[in-house]
């Protein structure tokens, strides 16, 4: 045992509230994440595309300028302007310029300071919930990896692999990193296969019955990942869970901000809070349900 982590078991609020700060900061991390990556997968498409044809005539200028995470510096999406470093503290400085942009004064979205806030409770509650140890610092890239890839899928219904597929190594290498999990790694295999062939043959069925496409192959990908960690023994719970937030959710954004039915929502979303909430209270919920210990 390190130092460090006897004195976070030895202070347990101490480890909370570093790990909640830590979580703050990361947070502000994962908005660079969400408004870029999609841009950059775009980018990188039509580059693949470009060679793909040998089309040489397409101007490629726009495409071929540095743009990740890193490059450029943030700045604002009206104006222009360069974000200092005053202006980038999580939450405070969102609060403390109004909402507005310093130079040009057009509103700042509410996404940074939701997403900011969401990661630093996502990762008290692990912090909180599993302690000091590795298991906990899983948990906090699981609350990450799922909190990010569902604001992406939301703006742009996209579930990109950089998220599901490290997702789901990660929780079939979990049995095996940390031998007091909960899960062996026969269940977290299984866990995989069951997650990702339900939603996999719900699209087929769908698919010949409609003749439509109802969900995309990142949501396979994302319940095989959910599978992986939580075991296939709680899947039932993920699906049921995730369809009755679909729904409530669903039904109030076409009430309430007239939605129009004919945009399709995202699902992942949805498949994040079930996993959310299996992780946490998944096995008091079977247990309950079930008569017994699963």
């Amino acid at each position: 045992m390190s130092e460090l982590q006897a004195i976070f078991q030895q202070y347990p609020a101490l480890w909370i509230g570093v790990a909640t700060l830590f979580g703050l900061l990361v947070g502000s991390f994962l908005n660079v994440v969400i408004n870029r990556l999609p841009v950059m997968m775009e980018r990188e498409w039509r580059r693949e595309c470009r060679a793909l044809l040998a089309d040489d005539e397409t101007p490629a200028a726009a495409d071929d300028a540095p743009f990740n995470l890193v490059h450029p510096r943030s700045r604002c999406p009206s104006c222009g302007t360069p974000i200092r470093a005053w202006q980038n503290i999580p939450v405070l400085s969102w609060l403390w310029l109004r909402g507005r942009c310093a130079n040009c004064g057009r509103a700042i979205s509410w996404q940074y300071p939701l997403v900011e806030l969401a990661s630093a409770a996502l990762i008290g509650l692990a912090a909180w919930q599993f302690g000091p140890t590795a298991l906990a610092l899983a948990v906090f890239l699981f609350s990450w990896a799922l909190l990010a890839a569902s604001i992406i899928d939301l703006k742009t219904q996209l579930l990109p692999d950089v998220f599901t597929l490290p997702l789901l190594w990660l929780g079939l290498l979990l049995p095996i990193l940390l031998p007091a999990y909960h899960l062996s790694l026969d269940e977290a295999v299984l866990g995989a296969v069951f997650g990702y062939l339900a939603l996999w043959s719900v699209y087929w069925l769908f698919r010949l019955l409609t003749g439509k496409e109802g969900m995309g192959f990142g949501d396979f990908k994302l319940l095989a990942a959910l599978g992986a960690w939580l075991g296939w023994q709680l899947l039932p719970l993920v699906i049921l869970l995730s369809a009755l937030a679909g729904s409530v959710i669903g039904i109030a954004m076409i009430l309430l901000l007239r939605h129009d039915r004919r945009i399709p929502i995202p699902f992942g979303p949805y498949l994040a809070i079930a996993g959310l909430i299996a992780l946490y209270l998944g096995e008091p919920i079977m247990s309950a349900y079930l008569g017994g210990p699963l």
